[in-house]
């Protein structure tokens, strides 16, 4: 692998982590004085590739702008409300997690939180504590891809696929989903950028790797045929009178 690939690994993973700090914890003084320092979101690797990227990279600044150094204490409180509905106590409709996304019943902790702690394994990844965050949640998500692109060598075909068939698939309507219903303008944006920073990373390995963008139609039968599987596979046995000797 070339010095340039490894050095766009790095700063792709470096974009990831940045990402992830802002979606980990709530904002808070000496972040939003590290963020206006740096001048983010300009100073991420992944530059806006369209006229929506660059709406989303112009609000974060502009967001960012609008909030004094040292922040107000009113400030920090509307954001600390904010964060609290979109992470932790779902009050918009918009769970961190994939599980209630793509389970039938909207429930979490299903196949797919263990099918991303099989995936994270295969890796040589791990939740911290899958107590108090599990598996399937945005920020574990991130977390892994930017894993993925500090190890030695890239499977650019599996993490598109990865994207494809998790975080890629779920939460374009969960930042939709975001942006309409939070209050500040900060988390709005945020999520707007993490959606099309997500949709430029998918895009780059497609040039790099020659993997295509499915259709979201695609993305749903492929997602759909791999749950029905995985359904079948655990289903229980069930008894069938005298099917195993005498019934009664």
């Amino acid at each position: 692998m070339t010095t340039m690939q490894a050095e766009l690994r790095a700063a792709l993973a470096d974009d990831l982590d940045q990402l992830v700090r802002l979606h980990d914890r709530e904002l808070d003084g000496d972040t939003i004085a590290a963020l206006k320092a740096a001048d983010f979101p300009h100073g991420l690797a992944l530059a806006p590739a369209d006229d929506v990227a660059a709406a989303a990279h112009a609000n974060v600044a502009a967001a960012l702008a609008a909030l004094p150094v040292p922040p107000e204490k009113a400030a920090l409180d509307e954001l600390a409300a904010d964060y609290a509905a979109i992470y932790l106590n779902n009050s918009l409709g918009a769970s961190p997690y994939e599980s209630i996304w793509l389970d039938d019943d909207h429930l979490a902790c299903q196949r797919p939180m263990f099918e991303l702690r099989e995936i994270y394994a295969a890796a040589g990844y791990q939740a911290v504590d899958w107590r108090s965050r599990f598996d399937d949640h945005l920020v574990m998500q991130l977390h892994y891809l930017s894993h993925v692109l500090r190890s030695a060598a890239v499977d650019g075909e599996k993490m598109a696929n990865f994207i494809d068939e998790h975080v890629g698939y779920w939460f374009p309507d969960f930042a939709q989903r975001v942006a309409l219903g939070c209050n500040t303008p900060f988390y709005a944006a945020l999520a707007e950028l993490t959606h099309v920073w997500l949709l430029r990373l998918r895009n780059l390995l497609d040039e790099i790797h020659a993997c295509p963008l499915p259709t979201r139609e695609q993305m749903t039968a492929r997602i759909q045929r791999k749950l029905a599987l995985e359904k079948a596979e655990i289903a229980p046995i069930r008894f069938m009178p005298g099917a195993q000797g005498p019934s009664w």
